[in-house]
């Protein structure tokens, strides 16, 4: 299990949620627990349905927010701050049992693939279809698989 695939879609981080579940040992490599980082997660998902707390400006998310998630689309990937909390957002809990987060983000991804109204812009992008904050949750998780072991 140590080289597990990165995830390509919420299908994908629900597959990788039940492997989380079998392994043996599961480890965060950055300043934050494996519960603050499925916590985060699943804050950026829920706050897709929800609102974010603290947007970036209309004027940023048009041009160079716009144009980050363009980037990333591009090159099929996010890269960003690995303990950087969405701005605004709940502190994190640091605990070291991590299935409670693992719980919270397979609901977040559950009732984000049943949601049926309308999203909330992105604090940093704007306005996403679903099928591109489905891609842009998708491409989240997977960055944060770069500081996650999984054996």
């Amino acid at each position: 299990m140590a080289d597990t695939p990165k995830v390509q879609s919420l299908d994908d981080v629900l597959h990788w949620l039940d492997r989380l579940d079998k392994a043996s040992s599961v480890r965060s490599t950055n300043a934050w627990t494996m519960e603050a980082v499925l916590e985060h997660l699943a804050q950026s998902i829920e706050m897709s349905l929800d609102g974010f707390p603290a947007p970036k400006s209309a004027l940023f998310q048009a041009t160079l927010g716009s144009a980050v998630f363009g980037l990333f689309k591009l090159r099929g990937r996010m890269s960003h701050g690995l303990t950087a909390p969405i701005p605004g957002a709940p502190t994190l809990q640091q605990f070291d049992d991590w299935r409670s987060g693992a719980a919270r983000l397979r609901a977040a991804v559950q009732r984000f693939q049943s949601h049926t109204g309308a999203l909330r812009p992105h604090f940093a992008y704007g306005a996403l279809s679903r099928a591109d904050f489905a891609l842009a949750h998708s491409f989240h998780v997977a960055n944060h698989q770069d500081e996650i072991v999984v054996l």
